[in-house]
Protein backbone atom coordinates (compact mmCIF):
# COMPACT_ATOMS: atom_id res chain seq x y z
CA UNK A 1 0.00 0.00 0.00
CA UNK A 2 2.87 2.50 0.65
CA UNK A 3 4.39 1.85 -2.40
CA UNK A 4 1.26 2.87 -4.44
CA UNK A 5 0.84 6.12 -2.13
CA UNK A 6 4.31 6.86 -3.44
CA UNK A 7 4.26 6.37 -6.72
CA UNK A 8 0.80 8.10 -6.86
CA UNK A 9 2.44 11.29 -5.12
CA UNK A 10 5.57 11.40 -7.66
CA UNK A 11 3.05 11.11 -10.69
CA UNK A 12 0.75 13.65 -8.86
CA UNK A 13 3.30 16.35 -8.07
CA UNK A 14 6.15 15.32 -11.20
CA UNK A 15 8.46 14.60 -8.26
CA UNK A 16 10.79 12.37 -10.11
CA UNK A 17 11.84 12.74 -13.88
CA UNK A 18 13.68 11.12 -16.55
CA UNK A 19 17.58 11.46 -15.80
CA UNK A 20 16.98 12.72 -12.47
CA UNK A 21 19.87 11.91 -10.08
CA UNK A 22 18.46 12.06 -6.32
CA UNK A 23 20.19 12.30 -2.73
CA UNK A 24 17.96 10.61 -0.43
CA UNK A 25 18.31 11.52 3.58
CA UNK A 26 18.39 8.29 4.96
CA UNK A 27 18.83 8.44 9.17
CA UNK A 28 18.14 4.66 9.44
CA UNK A 29 14.71 5.67 11.13
CA UNK A 30 11.31 4.19 9.20
CA UNK A 31 10.42 6.81 6.98
CA UNK A 32 14.04 7.62 5.56
CA UNK A 33 14.96 3.60 5.21
CA UNK A 34 11.00 3.03 3.91
CA UNK A 35 11.73 5.89 0.97
CA UNK A 36 14.88 4.56 0.09
CA UNK A 37 13.66 0.77 -0.13
CA UNK A 38 10.34 1.63 -2.40
CA UNK A 39 12.59 4.07 -4.63
CA UNK A 40 15.26 1.65 -5.01
CA UNK A 41 12.59 -0.27 -6.53
CA UNK A 42 11.28 1.74 -8.57
CA UNK A 43 14.18 3.12 -10.04
CA UNK A 44 14.37 -0.53 -11.37
CA UNK A 45 10.64 -1.43 -12.62
CA UNK A 46 8.96 2.09 -13.68
CA UNK A 47 10.08 3.39 -16.64
CA UNK A 48 11.18 6.91 -15.59
CA UNK A 49 14.77 5.98 -15.27
CA UNK A 50 16.37 8.13 -12.37
CA UNK A 51 19.67 7.20 -10.04
CA UNK A 52 20.29 7.46 -6.51
CA UNK A 53 22.83 7.96 -3.60
CA UNK A 54 22.29 8.19 0.00
CA UNK A 55 23.69 11.12 2.66
CA UNK A 56 23.67 10.02 6.14
CA UNK A 57 24.57 12.37 8.81
CA UNK A 58 25.94 10.87 12.52
CA UNK A 59 25.05 14.04 15.10
CA UNK A 60 27.72 13.10 17.53
CA UNK A 61 24.65 12.94 20.20
CA UNK A 62 23.22 9.98 20.47
CA UNK A 63 25.00 6.95 21.67
CA UNK A 64 23.68 4.60 19.20
CA UNK A 65 24.55 6.73 16.35
CA UNK A 66 27.25 5.18 15.67
CA UNK A 67 25.16 1.81 15.16
CA UNK A 68 22.55 3.51 13.05
CA UNK A 69 25.13 4.92 10.27
CA UNK A 70 26.71 1.39 10.27
CA UNK A 71 23.00 -0.13 9.65
CA UNK A 72 22.72 2.23 7.40
CA UNK A 73 25.85 1.58 5.50
CA UNK A 74 25.14 -2.15 5.32
CA UNK A 75 21.51 -1.59 3.62
CA UNK A 76 23.21 0.52 1.23
CA UNK A 77 25.96 -2.12 0.56
CA UNK A 78 23.26 -4.50 0.28
CA UNK A 79 20.90 -3.06 -2.42
CA UNK A 80 24.13 -1.61 -3.94
CA UNK A 81 23.69 2.48 -3.70
CA UNK A 82 26.49 4.62 -2.40
CA UNK A 83 26.04 6.39 0.42
CA UNK A 84 28.16 9.24 1.92
CA UNK A 85 28.58 10.07 5.58
CA UNK A 86 28.92 13.03 7.89
CA UNK A 87 30.60 13.37 11.24
CA UNK A 88 29.83 15.85 12.83
CA UNK A 89 29.44 17.44 16.50
CA UNK A 90 26.01 19.21 17.03
CA UNK A 91 26.39 20.28 20.45
CA UNK A 92 29.73 21.65 19.94
CA UNK A 93 28.14 23.42 16.64
CA UNK A 94 25.05 24.76 18.64
CA UNK A 95 27.13 25.87 21.57
CA UNK A 96 29.51 27.92 19.33
CA UNK A 97 26.81 29.72 16.95
CA UNK A 98 24.29 30.49 19.87
CA UNK A 99 21.62 28.63 17.72
CA UNK A 100 19.58 25.85 19.19
CA UNK A 101 20.35 21.81 18.68
CA UNK A 102 17.48 21.60 16.10
CA UNK A 103 18.15 24.51 14.17
CA UNK A 104 22.08 24.18 13.94
CA UNK A 105 21.12 20.21 13.22
CA UNK A 106 18.89 21.45 10.20
CA UNK A 107 21.60 23.47 9.19
CA UNK A 108 24.66 20.94 8.95
CA UNK A 109 22.10 18.32 7.61
CA UNK A 110 20.71 20.98 4.84
CA UNK A 111 24.25 22.01 3.59
CA UNK A 112 25.80 18.00 3.98
CA UNK A 113 22.80 17.31 1.39
CA UNK A 114 23.71 19.89 -0.72
CA UNK A 115 27.31 18.62 -0.50
CA UNK A 116 26.54 15.40 -1.91
CA UNK A 117 24.46 17.05 -4.50
CA UNK A 118 27.37 18.58 -6.11
CA UNK A 119 29.78 16.02 -5.70
CA UNK A 120 27.45 13.36 -7.64
CA UNK A 121 25.83 16.32 -10.16
CA UNK A 122 22.75 15.18 -8.69
CA UNK A 123 19.97 17.55 -8.79
CA UNK A 124 17.18 16.48 -6.81
CA UNK A 125 17.13 15.78 -2.44
CA UNK A 126 14.53 13.38 -1.25
CA UNK A 127 13.45 14.00 2.49
CA UNK A 128 11.30 11.36 4.11
CA UNK A 129 8.30 14.03 5.67
CA UNK A 130 5.50 12.09 5.88
CA UNK A 131 1.57 13.53 6.14
CA UNK A 132 1.74 13.24 10.03
CA UNK A 133 4.91 15.22 10.17
CA UNK A 134 2.79 18.18 7.91
CA UNK A 135 0.22 17.74 10.56
CA UNK A 136 2.24 18.83 12.88
CA UNK A 137 4.37 21.82 11.21
CA UNK A 138 0.85 23.05 10.94
CA UNK A 139 0.05 22.89 14.76
CA UNK A 140 3.59 24.27 15.33
CA UNK A 141 3.22 27.09 12.82
CA UNK A 142 0.14 27.97 14.34
CA UNK A 143 1.30 28.58 17.87
CA UNK A 144 3.94 30.52 16.02
CA UNK A 145 1.34 33.02 14.96
CA UNK A 146 2.05 31.76 11.02
CA UNK A 147 0.12 33.68 8.50
CA UNK A 148 -2.02 31.83 5.96
CA UNK A 149 1.48 30.06 4.31
CA UNK A 150 2.00 28.21 7.40
CA UNK A 151 -1.12 25.94 7.22
CA UNK A 152 0.15 24.72 4.07
CA UNK A 153 2.57 22.60 6.53
CA UNK A 154 5.13 20.45 4.39
CA UNK A 155 4.55 20.73 0.44
CA UNK A 156 5.80 17.37 -1.83
CA UNK A 157 7.93 19.85 -3.67
CA UNK A 158 9.85 22.68 -2.45
CA UNK A 159 12.64 23.61 -5.16
CA UNK A 160 15.14 21.00 -5.50
CA UNK A 161 13.60 19.13 -2.26
CA UNK A 162 11.24 16.43 -2.75
CA UNK A 163 9.07 13.89 -0.33
CA UNK A 164 7.62 11.30 -2.08
CA UNK A 165 6.88 10.32 1.90
CA UNK A 166 4.34 13.49 2.34
CA UNK A 167 0.58 11.60 1.77
CA UNK A 168 1.67 8.69 3.50
CA UNK A 169 0.41 7.96 7.19
CA UNK A 170 3.35 7.50 9.67
CA UNK A 171 1.19 4.07 10.88
CA UNK A 172 1.28 3.27 7.07
CA UNK A 173 4.81 3.45 6.83
CA UNK A 174 5.69 1.77 9.87
CA UNK A 175 3.12 -1.28 8.71
CA UNK A 176 5.45 -1.40 5.49
CA UNK A 177 8.47 -1.97 7.64
CA UNK A 178 6.92 -4.66 9.66
CA UNK A 179 5.90 -6.14 6.47
CA UNK A 180 8.76 -5.67 4.08
CA UNK A 181 11.17 -6.44 7.60
CA UNK A 182 12.98 -3.90 7.01
CA UNK A 183 13.57 -3.46 10.83
CA UNK A 184 14.63 0.26 11.01
CA UNK A 185 16.49 1.85 13.97
CA UNK A 186 14.40 3.97 16.46
CA UNK A 187 15.57 7.30 17.39
CA UNK A 188 14.98 7.36 21.12
CA UNK A 189 15.34 11.38 21.36
CA UNK A 190 11.62 11.44 19.48
CA UNK A 191 10.33 9.56 22.80
CA UNK A 192 11.89 12.92 24.80
CA UNK A 193 9.64 15.38 25.18
CA UNK A 194 11.98 18.42 25.01
CA UNK A 195 11.71 20.20 21.60
CA UNK A 196 8.56 21.75 20.40
CA UNK A 197 7.72 19.08 17.54
CA UNK A 198 7.96 16.07 20.09
CA UNK A 199 5.56 17.67 22.58
CA UNK A 200 2.91 18.43 19.44
CA UNK A 201 4.05 14.77 18.40
CA UNK A 202 4.05 12.84 21.98
CA UNK A 203 0.94 14.77 24.00
CA UNK A 204 -0.96 17.41 21.78
CA UNK A 205 -1.60 15.30 19.57
CA UNK A 206 -2.58 12.57 21.31
CA UNK A 207 -4.77 14.55 23.91
CA UNK A 208 -6.29 16.04 20.76
CA UNK A 209 -7.22 13.01 19.60
CA UNK A 210 -9.01 10.93 22.99
CA UNK A 211 -10.61 14.46 23.90
CA UNK A 212 -11.41 16.36 20.87
CA UNK A 213 -11.36 15.06 17.12
CA UNK A 214 -9.87 11.66 16.82
CA UNK A 215 -9.19 12.19 12.91
CA UNK A 216 -7.28 15.34 13.86
CA UNK A 217 -4.42 14.86 11.25
CA UNK A 218 -7.28 14.21 8.50
CA UNK A 219 -8.45 17.22 9.35
CA UNK A 220 -5.18 19.37 9.46
CA UNK A 221 -4.63 17.71 6.04
CA UNK A 222 -7.64 19.06 4.47
CA UNK A 223 -6.76 22.53 6.28
CA UNK A 224 -3.47 22.56 4.45
CA UNK A 225 -5.11 21.78 0.93
CA UNK A 226 -7.80 24.74 1.39
CA UNK A 227 -4.78 26.66 2.32
CA UNK A 228 -2.76 25.71 -0.70
CA UNK A 229 -5.73 26.66 -3.10
CA UNK A 230 -6.66 29.62 -1.49
CA UNK A 231 -2.28 30.78 -1.43
CA UNK A 232 -1.93 30.07 -5.01
CA UNK A 233 -4.82 32.22 -6.16
CA UNK A 234 -3.76 34.73 -3.88
CA UNK A 235 -0.38 34.23 -5.40
CA UNK A 236 -1.68 34.67 -9.09
CA UNK A 237 -3.05 37.98 -8.27
CA UNK A 238 -0.27 39.06 -6.66
CA UNK A 239 1.84 38.71 -9.41
CA UNK A 240 -0.59 40.39 -11.82
CA UNK A 241 -0.66 43.46 -9.52
CA UNK A 242 2.75 43.42 -8.83
CA UNK A 243 3.61 43.22 -12.61
CA UNK A 244 1.19 46.09 -13.20
CA UNK A 245 2.63 48.66 -10.64
CA UNK A 246 6.33 47.54 -11.03
CA UNK A 247 8.38 50.42 -13.29
CA UNK A 248 12.04 49.36 -12.97
CA UNK A 249 13.44 45.64 -12.01
CA UNK A 250 17.23 46.24 -11.65
CA UNK A 251 19.08 43.58 -10.06
CA UNK A 252 22.98 45.23 -11.39
CA UNK A 253 25.14 45.29 -8.95
CA UNK A 254 26.46 47.97 -10.72
CA UNK A 255 23.09 49.44 -10.41
CA UNK A 256 23.57 53.26 -7.93
CA UNK A 257 20.78 55.23 -5.93
CA UNK A 258 21.71 57.17 -2.85
CA UNK A 259 25.03 56.71 -3.64
CA UNK A 260 24.30 52.99 -2.62
CA UNK A 261 25.16 50.05 -4.98
CA UNK A 262 22.33 47.19 -4.63
CA UNK A 263 19.48 45.57 -6.62
CA UNK A 264 16.31 47.78 -6.92
CA UNK A 265 12.53 47.61 -7.61
CA UNK A 266 10.59 50.71 -8.25
CA UNK A 267 7.18 50.29 -7.68
CA UNK A 268 3.72 53.06 -8.65
CA UNK A 269 3.09 54.68 -5.68
CA UNK A 270 -0.75 55.63 -6.27
CA UNK A 271 -1.42 52.62 -8.01
CA UNK A 272 0.21 50.14 -5.06
CA UNK A 273 -2.25 52.39 -2.75
CA UNK A 274 -4.97 51.68 -5.05
CA UNK A 275 -4.81 47.92 -4.25
CA UNK A 276 -6.28 45.95 -1.18
CA UNK A 277 -4.29 45.81 1.99
CA UNK A 278 -3.92 42.03 1.37
CA UNK A 279 -2.22 42.58 -1.91
CA UNK A 280 -0.45 45.49 -0.68
CA UNK A 281 1.03 43.06 2.02
CA UNK A 282 2.14 40.51 -0.44
CA UNK A 283 3.64 42.91 -2.86
CA UNK A 284 6.23 43.93 -0.43
CA UNK A 285 6.82 40.56 0.29
CA UNK A 286 7.28 39.35 -3.11
CA UNK A 287 9.34 42.53 -3.76
CA UNK A 288 11.83 41.49 -0.77
CA UNK A 289 12.68 38.51 -1.61
CA UNK A 290 13.08 38.71 -5.08
CA UNK A 291 15.53 40.99 -4.13
CA UNK A 292 16.82 39.76 -1.09
CA UNK A 293 16.40 36.26 -1.98
CA UNK A 294 14.02 35.35 1.57
CA UNK A 295 11.61 37.46 3.88
CA UNK A 296 13.14 35.64 7.12
CA UNK A 297 13.13 38.25 9.68
CA UNK A 298 10.26 40.28 7.96
CA UNK A 299 7.19 40.25 10.13
CA UNK A 300 4.09 41.54 10.62
CA UNK A 301 4.69 44.82 12.35
CA UNK A 302 7.27 45.66 9.84
CA UNK A 303 4.58 45.17 6.81
CA UNK A 304 2.35 47.46 8.37
CA UNK A 305 5.18 50.54 8.52
CA UNK A 306 6.26 49.69 5.11
CA UNK A 307 2.40 50.33 4.00
CA UNK A 308 2.13 53.35 6.60
CA UNK A 309 4.79 54.70 5.20
CA UNK A 310 3.19 54.18 1.70
CA UNK A 311 0.13 56.19 2.57
CA UNK A 312 2.09 58.77 3.96
CA UNK A 313 3.09 59.05 0.41
CA UNK A 314 6.09 61.36 1.30
CA UNK A 315 9.59 60.69 1.80
CA UNK A 316 10.56 58.69 5.00
CA UNK A 317 12.38 55.28 4.97
CA UNK A 318 12.52 52.48 6.58
CA UNK A 319 15.09 49.95 7.04
CA UNK A 320 13.89 46.07 7.61
CA UNK A 321 14.99 44.39 10.05
CA UNK A 322 17.51 42.15 8.20
CA UNK A 323 19.33 45.67 7.95
CA UNK A 324 19.86 44.56 3.97
CA UNK A 325 16.79 46.05 2.52
CA UNK A 326 15.51 49.77 2.47
CA UNK A 327 12.27 51.36 1.21
CA UNK A 328 12.05 54.52 0.62
CA UNK A 329 9.10 57.10 -0.92
CA UNK A 330 10.26 59.25 -3.38
CA UNK A 331 8.73 61.17 -6.72
CA UNK A 332 5.75 59.00 -5.98
CA UNK A 333 7.43 56.01 -6.53
CA UNK A 334 8.17 53.37 -4.09
CA UNK A 335 12.09 52.10 -4.15
CA UNK A 336 12.87 48.72 -2.55
CA UNK A 337 16.50 48.37 -2.53
CA UNK A 338 19.17 45.64 -1.57
CA UNK A 339 22.22 47.89 0.51
CA UNK A 340 25.35 46.62 -0.13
Amino acid sequence: MLKEIVLNTIKKFNLIEDGDRIVLGVSGGPDSLSMLNILNELRKEENIKFDIVVAHINHGIRENAKIDEEFVLDFCKKIDVKCYVLHTNIKELSKKSGKGLEETGRIERYNFFDEVLEKTKSNKIAIAHNSNDCAETIIMNIIRGSGLSGLKGIEAKTGKYIRPLIEAKREIIEQYCEKEILNPRHDETNDENFYTRNKIRNVAIPYIKEELNPNIIDTLLRLSDIAKDDISYLDLKTQEAYEDMCLEENFSKENVYNDEKGAKIILDLKKFNSKDKAIQKRVILYSINKIFGTTKGIEKIHIEDIIKLCNNNIGNKFLTPNKKTKIVIKNKKIYIELVK
